[in-house]
């Protein structure tokens, strides 16, 4: 079905009547309440399951209302494409801005993802693709916390003992890992991939996103604790690997951290106490721990910072990305801690826990 583009609020009318929403799943991520609308009983039922530390009963009104539509639709407008971010070669993503809103397109899948502020819709075929619904519900959530006046951050984060931490890396260095063997030790999960910031008080605090971890074999099998992560079968297949190969193998799964790790082990907030910034190798001996000031390290702060993308939306007078030194002021106080050498997940998990012991 072409459907014209004019503006959201008509293909909010068009869609929402061609494609009518009957069912809802409530979700309440921290203080953020949201309403999830679905045309599609089973798409209720996989989102319901992923999110189950997260869903709640019948909200009387929700901070974020998101609609999900299963259909085969195609939209007559114009994209710009998004280039790839650096080191990547494919175009995944293209989109069009429109006099009230955003229309992003994902040129893999076919799914659109349409936001104005007030409406956020999810079209296409989204059953094949439930991946991409939930990573939109957890953007919704994202944007209403930059609104608020977060930073965003590309960190994994644990807590322990009302501390937290949070893991930041260079692309590929391990944070979820990292994470993960910290989780082996009691602490309890707050993020996998991307963490807000806020100032409270003389504090920092970090806020998480309801996203499981996708971990690769290689993670799997130097933690017995996510063994239900993979069939048995399979493990043993990946086992007879190659270090190396093992090593360079992108072959995702889900961790779900209820199954792996047991119930109410993963919250969505905690306060921050420190920061820390894998920058280590292969190969290159033992791993060392060196506490530092950002201010006098610009070379690591990129690490942690993220940029917004395309579905944070900002209003004219909102910046779209935000400087170094906005995330050096919100991380006053928090101790950062560079861990450097070779890659040593066992040693590096006792530096954390030792930190996260300690009457900060």
């Amino acid at each position: 079905m072409k459907i014209p583009v004019n503006t959201c609020a008509d293909l909010v009318e068009t869609l929402c009547r061609d494609y009518p929403v009957k069912h809802s799943v409530f979700l309440v991520f921290e203080k953020c309440s949201i309403e999830v609308r679905f045309n599609d009983l089973e798409l209720v039922d996989k989102l319901s399951r992923y999110f189950k530390p997260f869903v709640s009963g019948p909200l009387q009104q929700a901070d974020i209302l998101i609609t999900v539509h299963q259909a085969e639709v195609d939209f007559d407008t114009a994209y710009m494409v998004k280039q790839p971010d650096p080191g990547k070669t494919k175009i995944k993503e293209e989109y069009v801005d429109l006099a009230d809103g955003r229309i992003v397109h994902k040129r893999l899948t076919g799914m659109y993802f349409i936001f104005d502020g007030e409406h956020n819709l999810a079209v296409g075929p989204c059953l094949e693709n439930d991946n991409q619904v939930v990573n939109f519900i957890n953007n919704r959530f994202i944007e209403w916390k930059l609104k608020q006046g977060c930073l965003l951050g590309h960190a994994a984060g644990v807590t322990h003992k009302d501390h937290g931490l949070a893991l930041a890396g260079f692309s590929g260095m391990g944070k979820s890992t990292l994470a993960l063997h910290l989780m082996s030790r009691g602490t309890w999960f707050v993020s996998n991939d991307r963490l807000l910031i806020e100032r409270a008080g003389d504090s920092c605090k970090m806020s998480g996103v309801a996203k499981l971890p996708r971990v690769n074999p290689g993670t799997v099998l130097h933690n017995n604790d996510l063994n239900s992560v993979i069939p048995a079968d399979q493990r043993r297949q990946f086992a007879r690997l190659a270090a190396d190969k093992l090593w360079a193998l992108e072959h995702k799964f889900d961790a779900d951290i209820e199954e792996c790790f047991g119930p109410d082990r993963f919250v969505l907030s905690a306060a921050m106490s420190g920061l820390v910034i894998l920058n280590w190798q292969r190969d290159q001996g033992e791993v060392r721990a060196k506490q530092v000031k950002l201010a006098e390290r610009p070379d690591l702060l990129p690490a942690f910072m993220k940029g917004t993308g395309l579905f944070y939306l900002p209003k004219d007078d909102e910046p779209h990305d935000f400087p170094a030194a906005s995330y050096l002021e919100m991380l006053r106080g928090v101790t950062v801690i560079e861990l450097h050498g070779g890659i040593d997940f066992e040693r590096a998990a006792d530096i954390c826990m030792d930190f996260l012991e300690e009457d900060i």
